[in-house]
């Protein structure tokens, strides 16, 4: 990707989290990068391929920083990755998901991207629950996601309980521990 195509997804992003995804239009984006409405055209001919770029950026994005992982992928490392959102720091993660939740409703690429997401999200949590013996694996792991995202509409930056952020992360670590172990025979 050019380093000006990647400049035009990042002003996308900051004016998803900043103004929220009702401010997402190409002349807005346009404004953002610096460039005028045309010569984003030239990069993203529409809203729409600015969108799908969009999701393919953040979808990429986590991967990568999934896949640099040097360990394999236990119950205890999924919820932390999670919990930490390392990828998210550069997304504004916190910001962006709860907009990305709304955009989701109107837009069929970010219902796509989160579908898709969340779908890889699950069946690693639900491998990692079978691997373990859990009787109902997909429910466990379907709590667990709901459970580790509602940090984000709860507790993440800007938000009502935010200053509460870090001992809400560490009480769900506790939970965890508490249901499946410290994860060290996981």
């Amino acid at each position: 990707m050019s380093e000006r195509k990647h400049q035009i997804l990042q002003s996308g992003l900051q004016l998803i989290t900043s103004e929220g995804y009702g401010a997402f239009s190409m002349r807005a984006v346009a404004r953002r990068s610096g460039l005028t409405l045309g010569a984003l055209q030239y990069h993203y001919r529409t809203r729409e391929d600015l969108l799908r770029a969009l999701a393919t950026h953040i979808t990429h994005t986590y991967r990568s920083a999934f896949d640099a992982r040097t360990e394999p992928p236990t119950l205890q490392g999924v919820v932390a990755f999670v919990l930490e959102d390392i990828p998210g720091e550069g997304l504004q993660a916190d910001r962006l998901f709860p907009q990305l939740w709304a955009m989701a409703l109107v837009e069929p690429i970010m219902d796509e991207l989160l579908y898709n997401l969340y779908a890889e999200y699950l069946d690693l949590l639900e491998g990692l629950l079978t691997e373990r013996g859990e009787p109902a694996p997909r429910a466990e792991a379907l709590v667990i996601m709901g459970l580790l995202e509602g940090q984000t509409f709860f507790v993440g930056r800007g938000r009502r309980w935010a200053d509460h952020g870090p001992a809400a992360l560490k009480a769900v670590h506790a939970l965890i521990v508490a249901r499946y172990g410290d994860g060290s025979c996981a």
